[in-house]
């Protein structure tokens, strides 16, 4: 029941949330730091790119559809736990760790943003066009995530860490996809002799 009520309303959440989070700033981050506040914001910036990228599930539609060619690669259940235990779960482990241990913890929600946009701009090049979230990616996601590296403070482990995190959620998600698109060609398969008989 609650999934359900998720998967149809999740994006018009992540609105409400991303202006709830912005309008906190002032009174919560004050004097805190910018390391604080650039880590702080990667949810709030994450969500606002969700709005484009998700609104009317136009990012599932297009994977499905450009991508992998009709099969479903990205069913709604996926989607809803790529962008909240996986992206917000991400962004929110990565406060905490920031807050309560060492700021440079916190690198990895830089990490997984500008990954992201890199990913949207390779789609965007693959295929010679639009892709839902493209436009926040270039214009958000690209300056953001490159100054949450650049300028949160953080060893070299730290870094590497947050890199890996990052992109050990990008695979993650490609090979769901490439899983998912392979079991629905099979299942075609299966179907097409059994129609022609």
């Amino acid at each position: 029941m609650i999934k359900s009520w998720l998967e149809t309303h999740w994006v018009a959440g992540a609105l409400f949330m991303s202006l709830a989070f912005l309008l906190l700033v002032p009174v919560t981050f004050a004097g805190e730091g910018q390391a604080l506040l650039l880590i702080f914001l990667a949810s709030p910036v994450y969500m606002l790119h969700q709005l484009e990228e998700h609104t009317g599930d136009r990012f599932r539609a297009y994977i499905n559809r450009t991508v992998f060619g009709g099969v479903q690669a990205l069913s709604v259940s996926d989607v809803l736990w790529i962008n909240l235990p996986g992206v917000w779960g991400l962004n929110f482990a990565a406060l905490y760790a920031a807050h309560f241990i060492d700021v440079g913890w916190g690198v990895a929600a830089g990490y997984l943003i500008l990954i992201n946009a890199i990913a949207h701009i390779g789609m965007a090049v693959r295929f010679r066009g639009y892709n839902p979230g493209l436009a926040t990616g270039i214009v958000m996601f690209v300056p953001f995530g490159l100054a949450t590296i650049l300028l949160v403070p953080a060893t070299l482990s730290q870094h590497a860490f947050g890199f890996a995190i990052a992109l050990a959620i990008h695979a993650a998600i490609a090979m769901r996809a490439n899983h998912n698109a392979t079991a629905a060609r099979r299942m075609e398969d299966v179907r097409m002799p059994a129609a022609v008989a």
